[in-house]
């Protein structure tokens, strides 16, 4: 889904006549840190939406109630060692790399355009690898949110600002379903509460309902979903991206030898790895893998394969470990979980336990349906703006020193919406404001 999502934004861009991209297609090498990482720090450390975004992921964070949940998410969230990079050779790395090859989880044709090819698009460069303490690459507040340049949120600090919105998002949506599907009126009928009709809430944790929806889950999995893009989305010298390896799938019989696509941006999986090194409960790292999918519809395959690809990546038996079990096919499922007392078998009707927070998750990361156009469009209107400000479309750091620098202090968000009331006179007094501070 993700990858799709990055096409299309990809096509509407190039039909929008912009071609300072052009350069990008020849791969840059992938193999050493982003040279632009410095910069992209400098600018994220300035802008107050994307430092209050990151202090705002910290404070939710420590709501979450499970302890350990609670520290590692924290620590995640900070200066980590990355987990299952620590101790890494790379004879390891290139048996990771040929069994995820063999089970058709990698197809290598997808890396062609990666200098240093599939197993730099699996494993990133990161500071101290193969150590006992690998390091992020840049720090987890300055990574964007998607690929470069047309990608959402596609700018230094794009990634907290993008998963602020995500956890709003969630906490509401389970809030909602509470409301609706949660309260038992008369003779223990389901209703909605006459104090719920008409406002909008939302309770700490279930509030009064009766049915049980994981707030740890609800607050965490956002937190977590994007991990690995401060690994993944490094930046170039000219304010560009790492290309994502898409992976977790061949793309072509992935659903248990039927049709069926489960490819998804490498980041995905490389988060899954990591939460499994750290020994996240299965609840919490499934709710997490299927915010590119859920696992409804026909599509479990995909999230299996993702578990799947992030075990292998992390070293573990997913099935010993709880992250999946195995049906009498032979066939990798999800595992049933929380059902307690007697149960009907799912996978007999095509579908294992399937649990709300999976779904809320989903839904919570759809807001690349603004935030992708968002970017897309004001690229444009900035191009048109720039000379205004001294800025040129046509200069090698144009993205460096302009556009990355406007969208990180006002995102693309807030400016298309007041594009679209104001027009560009209305961007132009926006961006007006970072040259009155001195800050393009």
């Amino acid at each position: 889904m993700k990858m799709l999502r990055a096409a299309v934004c990809a096509g509407i861009f190039l039909a929008c006549g912009i071609t300072f991209l052009a350069k990008e297609a020849a791969g840059d090498d992938q193999t050493k840190p982003g040279k632009g990482n410095a910069a992209a720090i400098a600018v994220a450390k300035k802008s107050p939406i994307v430092q209050s975004a990151f202090q705002f992921l910290q404070s939710q964070a420590a709501r979450i109630q499970d302890a350990t949940l609670r520290k590692q998410t924290l620590d995640a969230l900070g200066d980590p060692c990355i987990r299952h990079r620590a101790n890494l050779s790379e004879a390891q790395k290139d048996s990771i790399v040929e069994t995820l090859i063999s089970q058709g989880l990698v197809n290598p044709a997808n890396a062609s355009t990666i200098t240093g090819g599939v197993k730099a698009g699996i494993f990133p460069p990161v500071l101290n690898d193969s150590s006992a303490c690998p390091k992020l690459p840049q720090a987890f507040f300055s990574a964007p949110g998607s690929a470069s340049i047309v990608g959402h949120h596609s700018y230094p600090g794009g990634l907290v600002v993008h998963e602020s919105n995500n956890d709003v998002a969630d906490v509401h949506l389970a809030d909602e379903y509470r409301q609706i599907y949660g309260h038992a009126g008369a003779k223990g009928l389901p209703t909605m509460e006459r104090e719920n009709q008409g406002r909008f809430s939302a309770p700490e944790g279930n509030g009064v309902t009766d049915i049980f929806i994981d707030e740890d889950l609800i607050i965490g999995a956002p937190l977590w979903h994007d991990w690995a893009k401060p690994i993944v989305f490094q930046w170039n010298a000219d304010g560009s991206e790492f290309i994502e390896l898409n992976f977790g799938g061949f793309g072509v019989t992935d659903n248990n030898g039927l049709p069926g696509d489960s490819r998804t941006g490498g980041h995905h999986i490389i988060t899954i790895a990591e939460e499994m090194v750290r020994g996240l409960s299965p609840a919490f790292v499934i709710t997490q893998a299927s915010a590119h999918s859920t696992p409804t519809s026909g599509n479990e395959y995909k999230v299996v394969n993702w578990l799947r690809a992030g075990a292998i990546i992390a070293q573990i038996d997913p099935v010993a470990a709880g992250y999946l079990s195995v049906d009498k096919q032979g066939n990798f499922r999800l595992p049933p979980l929380r059902q307690l007392g007697n149960t009907v078998n799912l996978n007999d009707a095509g579908q294992t336990n399937v649990l709300a927070e999976y779904v809320l998750h989903n839904l919570s990361d759809a807001d690349f349906t603004y935030s992708g156009p968002a970017v897309v469009a004001v690229n444009t209107v900035l191009q048109a703006l720039a000379p205004q400000f001294g800025a040129n479309p046509a200069d090698p750091n144009y993205l460096l020193n302009f556009r990355n620098p406007v969208f990180s202090y006002l995102t693309a968000e807030r400016l298309l919406i007041i594009y679209s009331e104001k027009g560009s006179d209305g961007v132009k007094v926006e961006v007006q404001k970072l040259r009155d501070a001195s800050l393009i």
